[in-house]
């Protein structure tokens, strides 16, 4: 998918997922096209840090176990339906390299680790990220934040419109039931929308008038 994404000119800048099996051949071709990226990985997933201050070397469960209480910031995820959705992230700069492609001369890149967790239980998540030199740990927090809004949206396609009421049994059938459906979702969103409004304050009628 994304190779066809590439290969069609989409306009996109970052790619997110969640842990996928893999993950070093998509970070290939994303890092070729000087793409951004924040890959979630197993948490035996190796870490390695080259030309860097400190020396990170481990698995990502390891890295994340040692890292000092300094290394951690509460940040929002994105608004939630209860609001933002606040975790604890630690973010860690591991290299910085030359980006590929023609178009990216002298430009630098950082590959690092991005680290979530949990407020209530402690519970880990881990990121391979890419991104240009000096990217604030916010930006990447933000990527990772859109799949919630994303994955919400394909459960509510599910459920309300039959996104995956489909054989599947040929590509074009499935791509036009999954076209018409994400196109009907999109209308329903923008109706809502409209709905939802807030009135424009009534105009009280002058006085002047009320008494012709």
């Amino acid at each position: 998918m994304i190779e066809r994404a590439l290969a069609t000119d989409v306009p996109f800048a970052w790619v997110a997922a969640d842990t996928v099996y893999g993950v070093g051949d998509i970070e290939m071709i994303l890092r070729g096209a000087n793409k951004g990226y924040v890959l979630g990985v197993k948490s035996d997933h190796g870490f390695h840090s080259w030309g860097k201050p400190e020396r990170v070397s481990g698995t990502a469960t390891s890295i994340a176990k040692g890292l000092p209480a300094k290394a951690w910031k509460r940040l929002s995820a994105g608004e939630g339906t209860k609001g933002a959705r606040l975790y604890d992230w630690s973010y860690l700069e591991l290299a910085d390299l030359e980006a590929g492609g023609a178009a990216a001369l002298d430009a630098v890149w950082t590959r690092g680790l991005l680290i979530r967790r949990t407020i209530g239980d402690g519970e880990m998540a881990f990121f391979s990220t890419w991104c240009p030199a000096g990217t604030p740990a916010q930006t990447l927090v933000n990527v990772e934040g859109r799949r919630w809004a994303i994955e919400d949206s394909f459960e509510t396609a599910k459920n309300e419109l039959g996104l995956d009421h489909n054989e599947s049994r040929s590509w074009h059938g499935w791509h036009r039931h999954v076209s018409l459906v994400m196109l009907a979702f999109a209308m329903t969103a923008r109706i809502r929308h409209e709905a939802n409004k807030t009135p424009p304050k009534s105009q009280r009628i002058p006085k002047a008038i009320l008494e012709r």
